[in-house]
């Protein structure tokens, strides 16, 4: 027999608890249809200082679980997980913007094997959600999107249904408003089946305790952390790949100006210079910043990196193994034009022509020191990495 168990987290929400509890109740039938023989509805009050309590407690079928003290919206629904009994769970505000009436959709998406199942609001179906929360759940869709290359419209949708099987993989969650997008990041970083359905999304009953600047940093801010703690390199890498880029494209703009005669320097020019060259080191340190992190973090999962920086391998050997070469072969470059700047300078060439070759040598020798460095180091760990493994074969032979 499948069980769904409904929590409802509910904080000073008197006006709209009734209504709420009424029609996901009223699902049951529509349920019965997809194969969920039962519906546990759980209420959890979270530190109410109106009527929630008495109202919520007077309803038949609803089980009442009280905070004496308000621990946050993610603390709540964390508390009715912990004692719900069916093998699905759902969750769904208590404010009426949600409808319960689309539960049964939900949970035939979980019986025909998706393991988490997302009501989206952003996904076709009518919305009156206020056009600056839409702005910014567009936002963090798309950024969720592009850290875990799977598409997502609504990565903070506070109604969902899931198998219980997965909280071990979706755990820890935070207690506050920003459970919903961490939950969405750490699922995809998971590898566990989502999959949207499209829903309404209506106007609250009373006032809302969501602030879009302050709870809007604290989702991004959530994200990304969340994604870094699976996969440094998708972040680190992308921002060090684009610095790269932009110190190329300066690089390409001054030897174009520079093989058409132009020796001296606009106010633009020692500007696009300065950007250029902060680019290049930050590029390079901030791309093996990521690939070291992701070393860390697959020593402390003690298992591979899966997601990497574009999902599948590009090269047949990783990047970061090619290091050691570069590095030394842009050592020898830098090192030589260098060396042919100063046999230039001393047979009298002016400044003003060697600048920009003294510049090159400079940078190319700077890099391929980090570089060096960096293959150094991740040597180290890829050692780290493999030596529990390689021990415990050893042992088993």
């Amino acid at each position: 027999m499948t069980i769904l168990s409904v929590v409802i987290p509910a904080y000073n929400e008197e006006d709209g608890i009734t209504e709420i509890v009424q029609r996901v109740l009223a699902v049951r039938p529509e349920l019965k249809k997809v194969g969920v023989e039962q519906l546990e509805l759980l209420v959890v009050d979270d530190g109410s200082r109106d009527r929630t309590v008495e109202v919520a407690s007077q309803i038949e079928g609803v089980t009442l679980i009280r905070h004496p003290q308000n621990k946050g919206y993610g603390a709540a629904l964390k508390t009715g997980f912990s004692q719900a009994k069916g093998e699905l769970i759902g969750f769904l505000d208590a404010d009426g913007t949600y409808p319960p009436e689309y539960f049964p959709k939900l949970c035939q998406a979980a019986l025909n094997g998706h393991d988490l199942v997302i009501g989206s609001r952003m996904a076709g179906e009518k919305s009156q959600m206020p056009l600056v929360r839409r702005v910014g759940n567009f936002i963090f869709a798309t950024l969720l999107t592009i850290l875990g290359r799977h598409r997502v419209t609504d990565s903070a949708s506070g109604m969902r249904v899931f198998k219980r099987e997965i909280l071990e993989h979706l755990y820890p969650l935070p207690d506050g408003l920003n459970l919903t997008p961490v939950m969405s990041t750490r699922a995809l970083h998971e590898g566990i089946q989502i999959e949207e359905v499209p829903i309404p999304y209506s106007e609250r009953v009373g006032r809302s305790k969501l602030s879009a600047i302050r709870d809007g940093r604290i989702f991004l801010q959530s994200m990304v952390w969340t994604a870094m703690s699976y996969n440094p390199v998708r972040i680190l890498g992308l921002i060090g790949l684009a610095a790269l880029a932009l110190s190329g494209l300066v690089g390409l703009g001054l030897a174009i100006a520079r093989f058409n005669g132009i020796t001296t320097l606009s106010s633009f020019g020692v500007m696009a210079l300065f950007i250029g060259m902060i680019s290049a080191v930050a590029g390079i340190n901030i791309f093996a910043l990521g690939i070291t992190f992701n070393y860390l973090v697959a020593l402390f999962y003690k298992k591979p990196i899966k997601q990497g920086l574009f999902g599948k391998p590009i090269f047949r050997t990783p990047l970061d193994q090619h290091f050691g070469w570069m590095g030394v072969v842009a050592v020898l470059i830098g090192f030589a034009i260098g060396v042919a700047s100063l046999v230039f300078g001393l047979q009298g060439l002016e400044i003003d022509r060697l600048w920009f070759y003294l510049l090159a040598s400079a940078m190319t020798f700077l890099i391929g020191i980090q570089l060096v460095v960096y293959w150094l180091l991740l040597r180290i760990l890829e050692e780290l990495s493999q030596r529990e493994a390689l021990t415990k074969q050893e042992l088993g032979r």
